[in-house]
């Protein structure tokens, strides 16, 4: 789909390299003189902080299924699915922000965990930049991929992801253990149902595989540097991909299916950069035109 008004989604969670693509895209968005709508994911959760927790407890009495920030019942996909879907035709939408902090909050005189008020977003942006858990989603109520003209996954290997999870709340956020590990088991039926199956849906997944023993996460003591990873990219239409000119570029990567480069972790970004800049601004282009 190549739409007057183009929306780009980088999909994955949190902590799974996305920080990497969202600096990269950064970079291409300066360098091409691209004015982008920037979306956090976080922004279309259904509850604020304090919110959540209760609605987390309330779903888990009785031995209910638990709600998680993964899932339909905690989020407002249909919201996501409508600004896509606006965006796209108009270049208009509304929009909000999650004040995840004291710093991010002390503008708005807002308590950190909370909404600001819903805005409509200005007229004059080149595309729309989505990055969150759900770019990619569809449920029984919401389509939220069909409106992506480039729908990208950032994904590590599931034990990566959880030593990730694992390291960050307990020595960020002072949570124990066997509080985080049972987070990891009440997100489990979304994460099956909603994360994963997006990563079907994507044009190109960049996916972080260690090269060291990641074999029980829950005991892991720290998270494996991206020099010691490999980065495996699939592309949807490898038939669009010059990979003779990438394996030139990115020293020290191969072809492991005719549809995957595998580059080392640390020129991610690197990679990034090559693939996604020429994609960007041929869709920019098609709009324009």
């Amino acid at each position: 789909m190549s739409q007057k008004h183009p929306v780009i989604a980088v999909t994955g969670s949190s902590g799974a390299g996305t920080s990497t693509v969202k600096n990269s895209f950064e970079h291409i968005l300066r360098r091409e003189k691209l004015k982008a709508v920037i979306v956090e994911g976080d922004s279309f959760h259904r509850y604020d902080r304090e919110a959540m927790k209760k609605a987390v407890a309330d779903s888990e009495k009785d031995g209910g299924r638990p709600i998680s920030h993964f899932g339909p019942e905690a989020n407002e996909f249909e919201k996501l699915e409508t600004l896509f879907k606006e965006y796209g035709e108009s270049g208009s939408g509304q929009t909000r922000l999650y004040l995840h902090n004291e710093e991010e909050a002390a503008p708005w005189n807002q308590k950190p965990g909370t909404f600001t008020p819903w805005s409509s977003i200005e007229p004059g942006s080149d595309l729309l930049f989505y990055e969150g858990l759900h770019g990619g989603v569809k449920s029984d109520t919401a389509d939220v991929a069909k409106y992506v003209d480039l729908l990208v996954g950032v994904v590590p290997i599931v034990n990566l992801e959880w030593i990730q999870k694992i390291f960050r709340d307990t020595n960020a956020r002072g949570y124990s253990a066997e509080a985080v590990t049972h987070t990891i088991l009440r997100r489990m039926h979304d994460y099956v149902h909603y994360i994963t199956p997006q990563f079907s849906r994507t044009h190109i997944n960049f996916q972080r595989v260690p090269t060291v023993d990641t074999s029980n996460p829950f005991i892991a003591r720290e998270i494996p540097t991206l020099d010691e990873s490999m980065v495996v990219i699939r592309f949807r239409y490898p038939e669009n991909v010059d990979f003779s000119n990438l394996l030139t570029m990115i020293h020290d990567s191969f072809m492991s299916r005719l549809n995957t480069i595998v580059v080392p972790g640390g020129k991610m970004g690197m990679a990034i950069e090559l693939i996604l800049t020429p994609l960007l601004t041929d869709i920019v282009a098609k709009s324009r035109a």
